[in-house]
């Protein structure tokens, strides 16, 4: 299993062990975290997924494609490491994310 650290808006902190395979979205929603409300179920169709990928992860889950940076459009209060949550698959190579919830989501 890989690690993946959650970071609620208000400092609360869960980790939670994720199987790989699944994306950040689909943890998130498993583990009813708070903030990821996932209307379109991973379809890259809406930002309700939206999390900060913390900076020292930017390089390994890399970069959001142009489909997905439309979809930031939409997003609340967007960061160089916004990411949709529903477009990182998590892997081995991830053990160990962080990532953080925005205070409110579109």
């Amino acid at each position: 299993m890989t690690k993946i650290t959650f970071i609620q808006a208000d400092g609360t902190v869960r980790e939670i062990d994720a199987e790989d395979g699944s994306t950040i979205m689909e943890v998130a929603i498993q583990n009813d975290i708070p903030g990821i409300v996932a209307e379109c179920g991973g379809a890259c169709t809406c930002s309700t997924c939206h999390v900060y990928v913390d900076e020292s992860w930017i390089e390994k889950t890399g970069k959001p494609t142009p489909m997905e940076e439309d979809m930031l459009d939409f997003a609340f209060e967007v960061q160089p490491n916004s990411r949709l949550s529903c477009q990182i698959t998590v892997s081995k190579e991830f053990d160990g994310l962080v990532v953080r919830i925005p205070e409110q989501q579109a």
